[in-house]
């Protein structure tokens, strides 16, 4: 895999609830240096990542119900709403964990239709990730979860905040993925901070790495490690 090939399969993250302007106009710089996939950022700093990012082909992506997906679900979709309005493209969303640790499987489906059918209806349409919190779920519910989520019209399933107890693991990445119909694409996040963790994920079935470690893994990759 070259430096570009890794590159667009990259999520170049900054989720820290103290990150400051200066820290999102490094982001978005590294992004245009480096062509990552998307910026994923807090929504607060939708704004001015849009304004940074403007005329180049990298999508900002923000978070919904993040990081523990116990917002009603009126709130989740009023978040959403303001962030494609602030310019987003691509939404992770946490799933209502609640609804769904308590076999309330309506609810949850409820939610992400809701969603995902803002992200249709957007001015161009929006990427929808939903992450599950695989550290917190059973493997059964993760299973369920994952065909859920290409049911209810999502485009990426993805497995952790990075705020949980648990991130990425190979085996949640191959269960995702052996879970997920043909369409539904696979995002690993939370831990990822090497290139030989990242590679392996990739390997395993992931389209996406999200994570706050990008420019170390290119680096890494030109070095040879």
């Amino acid at each position: 895999m070259n430096r570009q090939e890794l590159a667009q399969r990259i999520d170049h993250t900054l989720l820290r609830p103290y990150s400051t302007a200066e820290d999102i106009d490094r982001l978005c710089e590294e992004a245009k240096g480096y062509g990552f996939a998307s910026v994923c950022i807090l929504p607060f700093w939708v704004e001015r990542a849009v304004r940074n990012l403007k005329g180049t082909p990298i999508a900002v992506g923000t978070v919904v119900g993040f990081p523990l997906g116990a917002n009603m679900p009126s709130v989740k979709l009023y978040e959403a709403e303001q962030s494609l309005a602030a310019g987003a493209t691509e939404l992770d969303m946490v799933i209502a964990l609640p609804a769904l640790k308590s076999g309330d499987w309506r609810t949850v489906r409820h939610e992400i239709e809701q969603i995902a059918s803002l992200c249709r209806s957007a001015g161009s349409p929006a990427v929808l990730k939903v992450i599950i919190e695989c550290c917190y779920l059973t493997q059964e519910e993760k299973i369920q979860a994952t065909r859920v989520v290409a049911e209810c019209g999502a485009d990426f399933v993805k497995t952790s905040t990075g705020f949980g107890e648990g991130g990425a693991t190979i085996e949640d990445v191959k269960l995702l993925r052996s879970a997920a119909p043909p369409h539904l694409k696979v995002k690993a996040a939370g831990g990822i901070r090497t290139l030989k963790v990242a590679l392996e994920l990739l390997q395993a079935g992931a389209d996406r790495i999200g994570t706050s470690s990008g420019v170390a893994l290119i680096q890494q990759l030109e070095e040879g490690s």
